[in-house]
């Protein structure tokens, strides 16, 4: 059945997260502390290697324009991101979620600070959002083959774990643009099949490692960069792919 394998993505976050809540309460801030570094650590090599793939792949080809797309597409990406305030957006919501959530005497008994929520939510959303699985996973799935994200969902889930563990509730909110995205693409993806050429797929994935790669960063604590921001990047390079492919 078509749209099954995004099901099964929300169903795994919402499954992490619950067991991550749990897990949190009984171990120390300490191990907290080394799992989410753990968890950084290993989001910044897959969005490294996603980087160095897609260049290595554009090199074989013989395309000379593949740093080009990926800077490009960043700089115009970026600034349509931060002219439409995309992760302000993403905050704004994360606060109302928050309010909306605190209604319910469960969510109010956790006490957890509004900082904590929003971060659990963006940064949730934003990793499990952005990359190729995401893409490809939900066209795939529109199209009868829900397998990738069927894989998608198991390395969310795990991640859910260790997110909820330290960001608590606000990681299990992240099925809402999981739904979102990843349903909209399953649903279009008849229509958009015939423009994800090889060198699309390719630049796209290209941008989306960086994109990891910088929410990695931001998990190790090294550097908090917007990504929400940047997330119009994996549009343009897209396009950008299209044109010089």
């Amino acid at each position: 059945m078509p749209g099954i394998g995004v099901i099964v993505n929300v169903v795994a976050v919402l499954v992490g997260t619950a067991i991550g809540l749990a897990f949190g309460k009984v171990i120390s801030e300490r191990f907290r502390r080394i799992a989410f570094a753990a968890l950084g650590l290993s989001t910044f090599c897959i969005g490294a290697t996603m980087v160095i793939g897609g260049l290595m792949k554009a090199d074989a080809v013989g395309s000379r324009y593949a740093v080009l797309v990926l800077v490009g597409a960043l700089v115009i990406g970026g600034l349509l991101g931060e002219a439409i305030g995309i992760e302000a957006a993403l905050e704004r919501f994360g606060k109302w979620l928050r309010k909306t959530a605190y209604r319910v005497p469960w969510f109010a008994a956790r006490g957890e600070g509004e900082h904590q929520m929003v971060e659990g939510f963006v940064v949730a959303s934003l990793l499990y959002c952005v990359g190729t699985m995401t893409v490809i996973g939900s066209l795939n799935d529109g199209l009868g083959d829900p397998n990738l994200l069927y894989l998608k969902s198991l390395l969310d889930g795990v991640a859910s774990i260790a997110l909820a563990s330290t960001l608590g509730v606000g990681v299990g909110f992240s099925v809402i643009p999981i739904a979102v995205v990843q349903g909209g693409i399953a649903l279009g993806a008849h229509g958009l099949q015939p423009f994800l050429t090889e060198a699309v797929v390719r630049e796209m994935s290209t941008v989306g490692g960086t994109l990891i790669l910088a929410i990695g960063m931001d998990l190790m604590d090294v550097k908090r960069l917007p990504v929400g921001n940047l997330m119009p990047a994996i549009v343009v390079a897209g396009v950008l792919g299209a044109f010089f492919g």
